[in-house]
């Protein structure tokens, strides 16, 4: 018999898959490993798809960490396997991230990079979207941009995404959005896997995105196609679901070109925020709790943040200068 959760995967890939038909957008999205130079810049293509016809590449840039799509026509690329890839160019803040995040992956939970720079004066804010039937915690942004808009701004923190999110806020994306275009906010859209699968009661081993039979190549592309069908950019980061992972599926995401983020401070168990901490809260309306401390956090920096003492770091920028 078909199990419920496999018919469930099914029917939201055939929504996908639906939807950017219709929307005659992105299509033939598929792995595609090449360096490339801009300037002098270094790149590295991840993906490639076409888009109305139109090829393009998603691009990271190797010292920034930052993503770009680019149309094809302007590149003038190497393809090379990734693997070797990762040789030519283990110096790079990219590639440096990428090895770390692979050596501190070990345990069942909480894999990847965890912290920030050492020497910063704040935090770097990650806030997690999972599948909810409630709305965006909007209060979480707007006290953001109320408290920093006289010291930082855009305000940078990162969006960890899930695709069954998207699927049902796209109010919300859309929100998000427009606060970017208006200035206010700088987002770095993190994959959050597609379905978020989580099962109460069942042993982390056998949970979350380690649920057997899960397919990660959904799991991870679809999630970015449904970001670029929103018109967003995917990053280079990945968050585990429930932050559990082992190393066989670490080694997976890893060889898609993502760097797995982890937390040093999920607010709602209790973990405190320190300077250059990886902070983590949900944003998706089922935890009050994090909210709240991390509200409460925001009013005890207050003074702080106006003298630039505590402030809010850019994921990308941040593991830039802890890996140069």
């Amino acid at each position: 018999m078909i199990s419920f959760a496999y018919r469930y995967t099914v029917v939201l890939f055939l929504l996908l898959l639906c939807c950017s038909v219709n929307a005659q957008t992105i299509s033939n999205y598929r792995t595609y490993y090449a360096y490339a130079s801009a300037g002098s810049k270094q790149i590295l293509v991840l993906r490639q798809f076409k888009k109305d016809a139109q090829d393009f590449f998603l691009t990271v840039d190797l010292y920034t960490l930052q993503t770009k799509i680019v149309a094809a026509s302007t590149l003038s690329v190497k393809p090379v396997q990734f693997e070797m890839l990762e040789k030519l160019y283990a110096g790079t803040p990219y590639f440096r991230a990428l090895s770390q995040a692979r050596n501190t992956s070990l345990s069942l939970q909480n894999a990847g990079i965890v912290q920030g720079y050492p020497d910063e004066k704040g935090i770097t804010l990650t806030i997690d979207l999972c599948p909810s039937h409630k709305p965006l915690d909007r209060v979480i942004f707007t006290s953001l941009i109320n408290e920093f808009k006289k010291v930082e701004a855009p305000v940078p923190l990162a969006l960890s995404l899930s695709g069954r999110f998207m699927l049902t806020h796209s109010a919300d994306i859309k929100w998000l959005k427009s606060m970017e275009v208006a200035g206010e906010l700088n987002i770095t859209w993190i994959n959050h896997t597609y379905n978020h699968h989580y099962t109460p009661n069942v042993p982390l081993q056998q949970n979350f995105l380690l649920k057997p039979g899960t397919d990660i190549n959904f799991e991870i592309l679809g999630t970015e196609i449904a970001m670029l069908e929103h018109g967003l950019t995917p990053s280079a980061f990945f968050r585990f679901p429930g932050l559990v992972s082992d190393q066989a599926v670490v080694d997976k995401v890893l060889s898609y070109g993502l760097i797995p983020v982890g937390s040093d401070a999920w607010l709602a168990k209790g973990q405190p925020a320190n300077p250059s901490s990886i902070v983590l809260i949900h944003g998706n309306g089922n935890e009050p709790l994090g909210v709240k401390d991390f509200l409460q956090l925001l009013q005890s920096n207050r003074k702080a943040v106006l003298n630039k003492q505590w402030l809010l770091y850019d994921l990308r920028e941040s593991l830039d200068d802890e890996f140069k």
